[in-house]
């Protein structure tokens, strides 16, 4: 099990992609979406995973992680096996000084959803902010995967 350290950010625009080193698409669900405790599956570049997220810190910076790796045919059957809500969206690696942003571009009932996240090693690391990132919503249940599975972008 690992700790995660992560902040989350609205995107202003897609100016991003210019810069980004890779692409890739991604569709995952969630067996569990409790506020202390999610089960996704995810499949990615033909590979499945499996994750579990313990609680988040009171400022949502910090939980615990566990992750492995599925076969693409176990996580395929996973996922018919979800909670309603399917996530899809498109990631995109942006480096940025001596970070890198993961950028998903929502797409389904999330479409016009832009957000970055960031993976830190220690919870006050300093980062460099690119130009197109907005506002800071670290914390805020509404952006996190799960929710966004059960109250989609387009129902706000």
């Amino acid at each position: 099990m690992a700790l995660e350290i992560e902040r989350k950010f609205l995107v202003l625009n897609t100016s991003f992609k210019k810069d980004a080193s890779s692409e890739h698409v991604i569709k995952q669900g969630f067996l569990n979406s409790q506020k202390d405790r999610t089960v996704r599956v995810r499949i990615s570049k033909d590979e499945g995973t499996l994750t579990i997220k313990g609680a988040s810190s009171n400022d949502g910076l910090v939980r615990y992680e566990w992750e492995r790796p599925l076969s693409l045919s176990d996580a395929e059957a996973l996922i018919h096996l979800c909670e309603p809500g399917i996530i899809e969206k498109t990631r995109y690696l942006v480096p940025c000084g001596k970070h890198i942003f993961e950028v998903d571009v929502f797409s389904g009932d999330n479409e016009g959803l832009i957000i970055a996240e960031l993976e830190l090693k220690h919870k006050h690391d300093k980062f460099e902010a690119p130009n197109w990132l907005g506002k800071e919503v670290t914390g805020d249940i509404k952006y996190y995967n799960s929710q966004l599975a059960k109250n989609p972008f387009k129902n706000w």
